[in-house]
């Protein structure tokens, strides 16, 4: 029986000897080179990565060197080779691969540093397809999933970000590293392969338009380890993609403290919904709490827009997320400023925004440089016990769709631009949802009940609460337009609205009981729109 068959304790600390160096991003790489050149180890390299490398003056062997044949079909075979792999995959303690290594002549590699061709930022960055294909890394991945499947004597370095772990390491140990650290970065080359192959198949299936692919997989980088998940006792990481659309994953934060795994969760809720507001045509502003809106409304300026949002319920904005889909003025953030506001985001924001926005030290200000695109097409995706659940993104826009009057009275042109915006709103509420908005601002919602009805009338308590909050003498739904995110099951749901003061409702339509909500709507006088989608959001 070979040594590799039992169960053998790897040996603590590995010498380097011999490092194959092949990256696609070269940052860092001279400095290292030189660095373990230092330590006398024997340096192999690839194509661009040798030339940076010799060209700075190192002593560099090519591959082909090793593999006694030269880069073939512009690159893509030069390290496919027994003399690469069997030089990662030999174990050390091992007679029988001692010998097949003694008689194939290959040499044991210690140490690989390699990153993979730039897949992510060519298929996110809109290259064609021949381009695309052309970044996926074969070599890569063979190497780092051989050189990490034998960490008990390799060590593979994949991220920039690790090659001073490895440096202080051999500084420490004398040339040499220990199992710990292979054991890690071996870990995190499976990840990134892993990682890798997601983006890929991914892209594939956008691609060929193979809307449920027999296998899915998903991967990201870890972009910031969060203090705690939704509650103290869970832990939590921000994970990215890469994809580009413009929101909190791809926004930079130019001041406050470290952003919670809540605050990121409704972050995102908030510029998603602000983002279904044409800049080019309004100035809008959503305030969310807990991921649902608690304001949203349209202006001729952000902060107009921001003082509606807020008349709808200033107590529950208290500590939330602003979202604007317009840069951020000196004139708006001299309002939201005036209130505790824990995050705003914002494609961008003015030098004296900023300055007046510095004075809130512990305020989050995220710039996104953009607004996201609401009919981008997309994956999202939600974990369940022992699986996922993954669905293409909500990209339904009300001015797509092929509204149908199905009351007696048509809405007034006035209504039917607030059905619109109310709608808008609701594909963002939690279901069930119910939206009261008037003059192209929300004043009151309902989210997250188990009853519709439920929904209606905490939508108009808080239409009352926010008038008496104002000093008004009646709620601002006397005369407001009503917008529910799913069909009314029964006639009592649009009778709660017609109650609070409605004139006209958009809903989805498809109830077997329409023709009864119908007949409601036109006994009390009210014009009835169906947009043929609904909204659900859990």
């Amino acid at each position: 029986m070979s040594v590799s068959s039992k169960k053998v304790p790897p040996p603590d600390l590995i010498p380097i000897k011999k490092a194959l160096l092949s990256v696609s991003d070269k940052s860092g790489i001279v400095d290292l080179a030189r660095a373990l050149a230092e330590h006398e180890i024997d340096l192999v390299s690839t194509g661009g990565t040798a030339r940076a490398l010799t060209g700075d003056g190192l002593m560099v062997r090519d591959v082909s060197d090793l593999t006694g044949f030269p880069e073939i079909m512009d690159g893509r075979v030069k390290t496919l080779h027994p003399n690469v792999h069997g030089g990662l995959l030999g174990i050390r303690d091992d007679e029988e691969h001692r010998a097949a290594m003694e008689a194939h002549a290959i040499q044991p590699i210690d140490l690989i540093i390699i990153n993979l061709y730039p897949f992510e930022e060519v298929r996110f960055g809109g290259g064609d397809y021949a381009t695309t294909v052309e970044n996926i890394d074969i070599g890569g991945p063979a190497m780092l999933r051989a050189a990490a499947k034998n960490h008990a004597y390799v060590t593979v370095v994949t991220d920039p970000a690790d090659y001073e772990r490895v440096l202080q390491a051999l500084n420490e140990h004398d040339g040499a590293v220990p199992y710990r650290l292979r054991q890690e970065l071996a870990a995190k080359a499976y990840a990134r392969t892993a990682a890798y192959d997601a983006a890929i198949s991914q892209w594939f299936a956008e691609t060929l338009q193979i809307e449920q692919p027999e296998w899915q997989s998903f991967g990201g980088r870890l972009k910031q380890v969060m203090r705690y998940g939704e509650n103290p006792h869970q832990k939590a990481g921000f994970y990215v993609t890469g994809d580009r659309r413009p929101g909190v994953a791809t926004a930079s934060q130019t001041q406050g403290k470290q952003l919670s795994y809540n605050n990121i969760n409704d972050t995102d809720a908030a510029f998603e919904l602000v983002c279904e507001f044409d800049p080019q045509k309004t100035a809008a502003v959503a305030i969310i709490k807990h991921a649902n809106p608690c304001g949203v409304a349209e202006g001729a300026s952000l902060a107009e827009a921001y003082k509606q949002a807020l008349a709808c319920d200033p107590v529950s904005a208290f500590g939330g997320i602003v979202a604007l889909n317009r840069p951020l003025d000196a004139e708006a953030a001299e309002e939201i400023a005036k209130i505790f506001t824990e995050v705003i985001i914002a494609p961008d924001a003015t030098d004296e925004a900023q300055a007046l926005i510095a004075a809130k030290k512990n305020l989050r200000l995220l710039l996104t440089n953009g607004v996201a695109d609401p009919r981008q097409p997309g994956l999202t995706a939600k974990t369940v016990s022992g699986g996922l659940l993954v669905q293409t993104r909500d990209n339904g826009s009300v001015d797509d769709l092929d509204l149908k009057v199905v009351t007696k009275r048509a809405p007034s042109d006035k209504e039917m631009a607030d059905l619109k915006f109310a709608f808008r709103v609701a594909k963002h509420v939690k279901s069930n949802a119910i939206v009261y908005a008037r003059d192209g601002a929300t004043i009151g919602i309902g989210a997250g009940q188990m009853s519709r009805v439920d929904s209606a009338r905490i939508a108009a308590r808080k239409a009352e609460d926010a008038a008496e909050a104002a000093g008004l003498g009646e709620p601002l739904t006397k005369g407001s337009v009503v917008a529910s995110d799913a069909f009314f099951p029964f006639a009592d749901g649009l009778l709660s609205a017609v109650e609070a003061g409605a004139t006209a409702v958009i809903q989805p339509g498809g109830s077997m009981r329409d023709e009864e909500v119908i007949a409601a709507a036109d006994e009390n006088g009210i014009a009835m729109v169906f947009t043929g989608i609904r909204h659900f959001r859990h």
